[in-house]
């Protein structure tokens, strides 16, 4: 059947690029061109095609076109998971962002339901080395492919911790203002507890022993140790005097941690080389599409920026022969053809030109 892909994106003012429509037949697309000629902007485009705020995780005001800054359009012509949709989403200056789908009003977790995409981007290479806060957002990433719902859930959980966080910060000790928020909290964070250990139980059972890329064994570390709506309930509630003491609410899936330890050496992944960094963050991309393909019939799209800089041709030639056997459209960005040659005619090609006026792009 093929994957989910993109058959034509149009941009209108849109980062650095004021007017541009493109077509994709679905093969993997290589995009070559010069730093800050504005390949990165096109996977952005394609990343707000699904919910949340995009691979840069920008707000909608700083996505347009500087300096006219008029408000900015992406449209796109899709396979999706059921149908062929026409989708759009926008921000006119100074208002939030919109989504139609079909010429109907939608809101961003129905784009979860049309595509599935995932990406790879060059800040996520230091994922294993910084804080907990950009894992738990990678690893929310994997669970909303396999649950658009997972959304829902979590911005339920943080505007009812937003408003437990309010009483804390005005020293409020009436148990009866917190005990709603907590048991709000207990539902959503149960939810997003089980769609994380779920998705990562599907990723582990989707990894390939025959890839050129190294197994990530991953561990979901709770900071609370609590499972059960009850007992994360119980915790914030047993918890409401040092959470008054720390100013914010101290137990809950928000402090959770994702842990991964490269599978053949037994070793965490915060103490591999950067390489091996590197090739565990894209065994777990492929092993996520392959979960994906499995569960859904067609593979998600696959955003990979920069992706092939720091491969040796060895492990380049077999990035592109998973994709392939996939059947997944995957759009790779780099600065030089060369990085793309082992992908001959199964790709295309897009040329990223900078002039004064913008990017302008050649298909070739």
């Amino acid at each position: 059947m093929g994957g989910l892909a993109i058959r034509t994106l149009a941009l209108s003012h849109f980062r650095s690029h004021k007017a541009q429509r493109l077509q994709f037949d679905g093969r993997p697309v290589a995009i070559v061109g010069r730093n800050g000629a504005g390949k990165t902007n096109i996977l952005e485009a394609i990343s707000l095609l699904s919910p949340g705020r995009g691979l840069r995780r920008a707000a909608a005001e700083d996505l347009a076109r500087r300096p006219e800054a008029l408000g900015w359009k992406i449209s796109a012509s899709v396979s999706g998971l059921a149908a062929t949709h026409e989708v759009d989403t926008w921000a006119e200056p100074g208002e939030s962002r919109q989504v139609r789908i079909d010429g109907k009003a939608a809101t961003q977790g129905s784009l979860g339901r049309v595509l599935r995409i995932l990406w790879l981007v060059p800040a996520m290479d230091r994922l294993w080395i910084e804080a907990a806060e950009g894992r738990r957002r990678f690893l929310d990433r994997l669970t909303l492919s396999f649950f658009p719902e997972h959304g829902e859930h979590s911005l339920t959980y943080e505007k009812a911790m937003r408003d437990r966080n309010r009483l804390i910060r005005d020293q409020v000790t009436d148990p009866h203002w917190y005990a709603a928020l907590e048991a709000q909290m207990a539902e959503s964070g149960h939810e997003i507890t089980a769609n994380r250990r779920a998705a990562l139980a599907r990723i582990s059972t989707a990894t390939d022993t025959d890839s050129a890329f190294p197994s990530a064994d991953l561990t979901l570390l709770a900071a609370d140790g609590t499972e059960e709506p009850a007992d994360l309930a119980q915790a914030l509630a047993d918890n409401r005097r040092r959470d008054l003491l720390a100013g914010r609410t101290l137990v809950g899936p928000h402090r959770a941690d994702l842990l991964a330890r490269y599978g053949a050496k037994n070793t965490p992944a915060d103490q591999c080389s950067t390489g091996e960094q590197k090739a565990l963050l894209i065994s777990l991309i492929l092993s996520n599409a392959r979960a994906l393909a499995q569960d859904l019939g067609r593979a998600p799209i696959l955003l990979l920026d920069e992706v092939a800089a720091h491969l040796d041709p060895q492990r380049r030639a077999a990035l592109y022969d998973e994709i392939c056997a996939l059947q997944a459209q995957a759009l790779m960005t780099g600065t030089e053809s060369e990085l793309f040659q082992a992908l001959g005619p199964r790709g295309q090609l897009l040329t990223v030109e900078e002039s004064n006026d913008g990017s302008h792009i050649r298909q070739d």
